[in-house]
């Protein structure tokens, strides 16, 4: 990915900001988001093809625009903006939740918004509690060092949220190993394989409803073919593909998303030394630490029609990007936006974005978070990175940033 470059654009106005930009660390705004923070709320930049588009950066524009019915996620759209040339390669038209807009968009989240409330969720609270403690009985008796993202981070967050589905016990190692994998080969630019290895995980989940259908349990996939009967091909091969970007997002976001904020935290001890002290700020201690971190950057939509915003006119058949990262480190929202507070007041966050395609599965992401920080807090008093071993973040990704290995250590118990 590219670093800024100062050269008029094609409108004469502003300089041709290169997007997207690397992280050079974790959890910190890459060089170049500098510049855009200083032209908030929006700014042009110039993507991979050469094309233009909109880069809002403002928190409260941001949050204006993004449930605006003006702007669309529909991927099959021909000035959808692409960030590389492999994702374009790649892209899927019209992903449910993620790429359609309403009405068909309503009637996909309305199929798994109950799966995922406030009252499924809390239910399924101490199973993530017990499989939080035996990932950490695993990780103590292996010594005094692990790697969190798959010691802990991503296999917590697999097992929350493939319980969830309902997935069976015996298909979820296979399931998250192809998830995995396709979600690497798309970060390493190998097309062809990548679209094997998603044809190779929707053909399962495809077999998984399939069977269900016939033999009902008690999960997220069981509400859903409930609500489509009789079940034809169709059907199954949308709840299909549903299933699967619930599996891609709930695992790898939120796993990327944990491991970045114990890094940023270890980094930080005076505040991890106020979550030990004070084991009730951690509910709002995740939301700054989401806020900070922002793993999904860029948010994508094209506009139907003109828009007036910030003295800008963005046109109809512009593409519009919205960076979290930026919007979450607005001055104008927060003071001393690059600075980790666990006890600041975070609400305003757009790390799981904003309107109605705002992130479904949050309320996991939550509990998840609070539930991973609070065990290791308690259990591991004195968890620290290990300096033997270097801090890896995942293979640079035009929207993921974060996290890819994050190796700790701790002192023996008794020592």
């Amino acid at each position: 990915m590219n670093a800024t470059a100062n050269t008029p654009s094609a409108t004469g106005h502003d300089p041709a900001y290169a997007y997207p930009m690397e992280r050079h660390c974790p959890y910190h705004m890459p060089a170049g988001y500098g510049p855009l923070r200083e032209r908030r709320p929006l700014t042009r930049v110039t993507l991979y093809d050469g094309r233009s588009a909109w880069l809002v950066t403002g928190n409260a524009e941001g949050r204006a625009l993004l449930p605006d019915p003006r702007l669309s996620c529909d991927t099959a759209h021909p000035s959808f903006p692409c960030l590389t040339e492999e994702t374009a390669d790649q892209q899927v038209s019209q992903l449910p939740l993620i790429g359609v807009d309403d009405p068909v968009h309503a009637r996909q989240r309305r199929l798994v918004a109950s799966g995922f409330g406030i009252r499924r969720i809390a239910a399924l609270r101490p199973h993530i509690e017990r499989a939080a403690e035996e990932l950490t009985d695993a990780m103590l008796a292996g010594g005094n060092r692990a790697e969190l993202v798959s010691a802990y981070a991503l296999p917590l967050a697999s097992e929350a949220t493939f319980t969830l589905l309902g997935v069976p016990s015996p298909q979820r190692p296979h399931l998250g190993e192809l998830a995995q994998r396709m979600l690497s080969l798309s970060g390493d630019g190998s097309t062809h394989q990548a679209e094997q290895t998603f044809r190779q995980l929707l053909r399962h989940l495809e077999e998984l409803i399939s069977t269900r259908h016939q033999a009902p349990g008690n999960g997220v996939i069981d509400d859903l073919i409930a609500q489509h009967q009789p079940l034809g091909d169709a059907d199954t091969g949308e709840l299909a593909m549903m299933c699967m970007v619930l599996i891609t997002g709930g695992n790898d976001t939120t796993a990327v998303t944990l491991a970045t904020s114990l890094h940023a935290l270890l980094e930080h001890p005076d505040q991890l030394a106020r979550l030990r002290s004070d084991p009730a700020l951690v509910p709002g201690a995740v939301e700054e630490l989401m806020r900070l971190t922002s793993v999904t950057d860029a948010l994508l939509r094209v506009a139907l029609a003109d828009i007036d915003v910030a003295g800008h006119t963005i046109r109809a058949g512009e593409g519009v990007i919205f960076s979290t990262m930026l919007m979450n480190r607005d001055p104008d929202a927060w003071e001393d936006p690059d600075t980790l507070d666990v006890r600041r007041k975070a609400g305003r966050h757009v790390a799981f974005g904003y309107g109605i395609h705002q992130c479904v599965g949050q309320n996991l992401a939550r509990v998840e978070m609070e539930i991973a920080l609070n065990t290791l807090l308690r259990r591991i008093p004195t968890l620290r990175l290990d300096d033997e071993r270097q801090v890896r973040s995942v293979t640079p990704h035009a929207q993921l940033g974060g996290v890819a290995e994050l190796p700790v250590t701790w002192r023996p118990e008794g020592t």
